[in-house]
């Protein structure tokens, strides 16, 4: 079916938001996001050109996911920085999608702002049809990886780095998209500097494909404590409270109020600073 006035397809009844046979998927801020009222993702360029962001300004530091024996666990600090600045605290950085998915977010977050008010839209347009479907999680990483994509290839990308875990057919599920659109799924995801700190420590569940299935949820939340603690030491972006979110069978646990354990017995010794 065409759209009155012009040659673009536009879905049909059955299927209102997303691409007729042989058209592209409505992406948030295109056409037929425009259509309905919302800004366009791509302007007329205006005195200056068209303008982009170059850089992230308030940002969040490192997410870490890991996959257990019956589910997936992702933590990240409640720190927003503004540069170098520690200008917001106390802000949730993990998220309970639906009972299924769970999603951490790194980068700008004025971006994930904007792009979850159309995750929240997915999940109310699910409860609003009462078909007993949910979105699953590898559903919504191959959408946030053709989303992620589509900004990237309009020169204009969301500066995130997304950590998605859930349960899906009794599997525990754990995937990472990046602000090009670059996604892969492991048994260990960690972004910004915990890629350098996080990893190393939960080597031997990245490298061995089947040793999570003998990791227990007691198990992996201690192993996210230290995580977080090595986080809080070395990382200047970081905060020593942080959020985490455990996603099994029974559904999804969110605890906002965790705390790294610290241990500053050695800073006597440090001298000259």
């Amino acid at each position: 079916m065409y759209a009155p006035g012009g040659n673009q397809f536009v879905g049909g009844p059955f299927w209102s938001n997303g691409p007729a046979p042989g058209a592209f998927y409505n992406f948030p801020g295109g056409a037929a996001a425009t259509a309905s009222g919302m800004q366009a993702q791509t302007e007329t360029p205006g005195q200056f050109g068209t303008q982009r962001s170059y850089q992230p300004v308030t940002t969040g530091s490192s997410v870490v996911g890991l996959m257990f024996q019956d589910g997936v666990v992702i933590a990240a600090d409640k720190l927003i920085s503004y540069g170098s600045l520690a200008r917001f605290h106390d802000v949730d950085r993990v998220y309970r999608v639906n009972d299924k998915t769970i999603l951490g977010i790194g980068g700008d977050f004025a971006d994930f702002q904007y792009i979850k008010r159309h995750i929240d839209q997915k999940v109310i347009d699910d409860q609003c049809l009462d078909d007993k479907n949910e979105m699953k999680p590898r559903s919504f990483y191959n959408w946030l990886t053709r989303v992620m994509y589509n900004r990237r290839s309009d020169f204009n990308p969301l500066y995130l780095d997304l950590v998605i875990g859930g349960m899906q057919d009794g599997e525990p599920f754990l995937g990472h998209v990046n602000l090009r659109g670059r996604s892969y799924t492991s048994n260990v995801v960690a972004t910004g500097y915990g890629t350098h700190l996080a990893l190393p420590l939960l080597r031997e569940y990245s490298e061995n494909p089947a040793t999570y299935q003998t990791l227990k949820q007691p198990q992996a939340t201690d192993l996210m404590k230290r995580v977080m603690e090595v986080l809080w030491y070395r990382d200047c972006r970081s905060d020593p409270k942080y959020s985490q979110a455990i996603c099994t069978t029974a559904g999804v646990q969110l605890d906002a109020d965790c705390f790294v354990a610290q241990n500053w017995d050695l800073a006597h010794t440090i001298k000259g600073y």
